[in-house]
């Protein structure tokens, strides 16, 4: 009995720190924001000002609170033009008037906005605030949208290529002449010992018939 009450006391205890370390996690990155730093538009065209977030918990909408706001430069006022509120989002702000929609889904924490005919007025810096209880940190997201008139022209990769292909040919030819040097230079070395060794054999033939002819005339 004391051997099972120490086994059941050694489950609860290992219950009891996977619990604490999970509620640590959960504390320790209780809100995460996932936004991209800066975006480009270009004027006239739709643009959207993605925003994600994680969390511990699961959405109470009649809890959870969304807040987007705008400021052009970073020592203006913020401006709140959209909000949660009543289980739906809804604008606050006549700022962009009806160009500006909701196009997240609160089911994957995506809180997504667009923004249609982009203009070069709506350049600056978009917040998104969220906060869902019970996580006690409030997250944020900033962004940097820039308006521009005109994309950059695509790379053109035609002559990459051409300088890659024509690397490519002048160290495929190096190679090819670094073999054909190397083979030439072990011919010559093969026929170099070929002569030697008929030499030799030469001498020796030499010297065997000389000794002969000695040996007769005796």
């Amino acid at each position: 009995m004391h051997r099972l009450w120490q086994s059941q006391e050694t489950s609860l205890s290992k219950v009891f720190c996977v619990a604490v370390l999970v509620l640590g996690a959960c504390t320790v990155t209780a809100m995460d924001v996932l936004v991209a730093q800066q975006i480009n538009a270009l004027n006239g065209t739709m643009v959207k000002i993605s925003c994600s977030f994680t969390s511990c918990y699961r959405i109470d909408t009649s809890k959870f609170s969304m807040n987007w706001t705008y400021k052009e430069t970073a020592n203006d006022t913020e401006d709140m033009f959209m909000t949660f509120k009543n289980r739906v989002p809804s604008l606050r702000s006549d700022r962009f008037g009806d160009r500006v929609k909701f196009a997240g889904n609160l089911d994957k924490n995506d809180l997504s906005i667009t923004i249609s005919n982009v203009q070069l007025e709506d350049e600056g810096i978009y917040s998104c605030y969220v906060r869902n209880p019970p996580d006690r940190v409030q997250g944020l997201g900033v962004i940097q949208l820039n308006v521009v008139t005109e994309l950059p022209p695509p790379r053109d990769s035609t002559i990459a290529v051409a300088i890659g292909a024509s690397i490519g040919g002048m160290l495929a030819l190096l190679i090819l002449s670094m073999v054909v040097v190397k083979c030439v230079r072990r011919h010559k070395k093969q026929e170099l010992i070929s002569d030697e060794q008929k030499m030799e054999e030469e001498g020796k033939t030499d010297g065997e018939g000389v000794t002969e002819e000695g040996t007769k005339q005796l």
